[in-house]
Order: structure tokens, then C-alpha cells, then sequence
């Protein structure tokens, strides 16, 4: 055999080359099909998270009133909106009632939510239907719900009231909803009462993922009760402590119905926050500019609150 024979031998065995072209088109329709997918999604946020936001970014730049309907006129004045906004005597009143309702609020559906989270955490006999009670509050709407807190907290025909009464030491009606010094406590506690039930389920499901080895290893070192909860429980719930304490106040901060519906920011703004000033200088005073600037504040104030979850929750993979 010749060197020539061999060269044609080995040419004649060499396997196809790969389908290389027919590969590539199989990935091109899998990253369509993936796209396509993806395109309702992306119109949905597009046309009922985008524009609404773009929409009110620019319109507190501009003079926009119930004149701009008719005229379909809306003059830029840069920032005079959140001039007028900042030196409204309203806004100083606005700003400290959001802080204290929503620190008020933060701390008692947290606190309240742990407590019930650890007491369910232990299981007894019903634990799962009085865990589906639990979530009765999320499935009122928010309207029969501050209908039925205003008779509650009535002064005259409230039920708590009523109990009260019975009390030998306390003495007279407490005015819940309209005294300027109660009526903010009292939204923030039926605040606290609709917010117990996010805070219930996530940290019980917090603590669900916790190994039970652990506890079974640090009762051996003498790590029981609060020890365990502070050496074991604790340091592993951090991170969904995290988000519900961060997902909690920017969700407090924009809470408008119930404050509505309990006094309308009353008495004397005494329950006056950001969002429901936003709210009132909208749609009570229809100067949209002004309304759309405290919101934008508001957007402001969330998205910080927002960048700082992000950041703790990266750190919290990290480690």
C-alpha cells in the first residue's frame, strides 16, 4: 500500500463533521421562546408600574390642576411644587406623624409577630386551625375593617369603651378617634392588628428552617429558653427579620386607606401623614403638582429604606 492509498484510506474514515448550524438554531428557539414568555410581563410592568411612575415624576414638575384637563395645558415650573410642598405648615406635622406611625406600627407587628411566631413554633393540638384564624385580618377588606374599628373605638358606642366602663379605675370615655392626642395611637393599633399576620407567618416560616439539630446539640451545652432563642434562634432569623422589618416600612409609609377610613387625617392633621397629605392636596385641594411632589417624597423615602434591604440582604448571603 502506498502513502497515497493511506492518505485516502484514513480520509475515507474521518467521521462527519458536527451539526453545528442545526445546534445553534435549536438555542435560537429556546431563547425566543423564553423571550416570549417574558413579554407580558414586561408590557404589565411597563403600562401599570412605568408609566404611572414616570407620569408622576413629571408631573411634579409641573402646574398640573383640574384646568389641565380642559386645556391639556401643564406648564413646567421646576421645583416650586416641592417648595410648596416643604414650607406648608401641614408638611412639618405630616413628616413627624409618619415617622411615629410608622416606628409605632414597625415595632408592634414585629414584636407581636415573633411572640406568636415562637408560640406556634411549638406544636400542640390545633396549632394549624388557629394558625389559619391568624390570617383573618388579611382577608377582611379594608374598608369593612375600618368601618368596624370606628364602632369599636366609638366614644360613646364603641365596644371598647363599653368595657372600660366596667373598669373601676379608669374614669370617663377616652375620645380614641377624635382627640388630637389619641386618635394617632389608635390608627397605629389597628395598623399593628392588620400587620400582625405578615409578620406571624413569615418569621414562622423563618423559624420552620431551622435545624432542630441545633437545638438538640446547644440544649447539651446548657443553651435552653432564652439562651437557645439568643445564641441559635436569633442569630438564624436575621436575615427574614431583615426582610420583614424593611418590607414592613416601606409598605407602613404609603399606608393611606386606614388612616381614611378611621379619621381622614384628622383631628386637626393630627393623623396627618405624607400619604394622605399627598392624598388631600390631589384630590380634596385638586392640585395635582403639589400631590404628586409628596409623592414622589414618599417614593424617595421607600426607595432608601428599599436600597438598605437590598444591601443587608446581599450581606446576609455573603455570610
Amino acid at each position: 500500500m502506498t502513502s497515497t492509498d493511506v492518505r485516502a484510506g484514513s480520509g475515507g474514515l474521518a467521521p462527519p463533521a458536527p451539526a453545528r448550524p442545526a445546534r445553534r438554531r435549536s438555542v435560537g428557539r429556546g431563547r425566543l421562546v423564553q423571550v416570549a414568555f417574558l413579554i407580558p410581563a414586561a408590557v404589565y410592568l411597563v403600562l401599570f408600574f412605568g408609566y404611572p411612575v414616570v407620569k408622576n415624576i413629571t408631573m411634579g414638575f409641573q402646574e398640573y390642576t383640574t384646568r389641565t384637563f380642559y386645556t391639556g395645558e401643564a406648564p413646567w415650573v421646576g421645583f416650586a411644587n416641592y417648595v410648596t410642598a416643604l414650607t406648608d405648615p401641614v408638611f412639618d406635622r405630616a413628616l413627624l406623624n409618619t415617622g411615629l406611625f410608622t416606628v409605632g406600627s414597625i415595632v408592634g407587628q414585629f414584636t407581636i409577630g415573633l411572640l406568636i411566631a415562637l408560640f406556634f413554633h411549638r406544636r400542640f393540638q390545633l396549632s394549624g386551625v388557629l394558625r389559619s384564624l391568624l390570617l383573618l385580618p388579611w382577608l377582611v377588606p379594608m374598608i369593612a375593617a375600618s368601618a368596624v374599628w370606628r364602632w369599636i373605638l366609638d366614644t360613646d358606642h364603641g365596644v371598647l369603651n363599653r368595657t372600660l366602663d366596667l373598669l373601676p379605675f379608669v374614669d370617663g370615655r377616652p375620645a380614641w378617634l377624635t382627640s388630637t392626642t389619641l386618635a394617632l395611637v389608635a390608627v397605629i393599633i389597628v395598623n399593628i392588628w392588620l400587620g400582625i399576620p405578615f409578620n406571624a407567618t413569615i418569621l414562622y416560616g423563618g423559624l420552620q428552617e431551622i435545624p432542630e439539630e441545633l437545638y438538640e446539640a446547644g440544649s447539651l451545652d446548657g443553651a435552653t429558653g432564652a439562651r437557645a432563642f439568643r445564641h441559635i434562634t436569633w442569630p438564624l432569623l436575621r436575615p427574614v427579620v431583615t426582610v420583614v422589618l424593611v418590607l414592613g416600612v416601606v409598605y407602613t409609609l404609603k399606608v393611606l386607606d386606614v388612616i381614611l377610613g378611621l379619621t381622614n387625617g384628622g383631628p386637626a392633621n393630627a393623623t396627618q401623614t405624607i400619604a394622605t397629605f399627598s392624598y388631600h392636596m390631589s384630590f380634596r385641594e385638586f392640585d395635582f403638582g403639589v400631590g404628586a411632589a409628596l409623592g414622589n417624597i414618599l417614593v424617595l423615602i421607600s426607595l432608601a429604606f428599599a436600597i438598605v434591604y437590598l444591601r443587608l440582604n446581599r450581606r446576609a448571603i455573603d455570610e
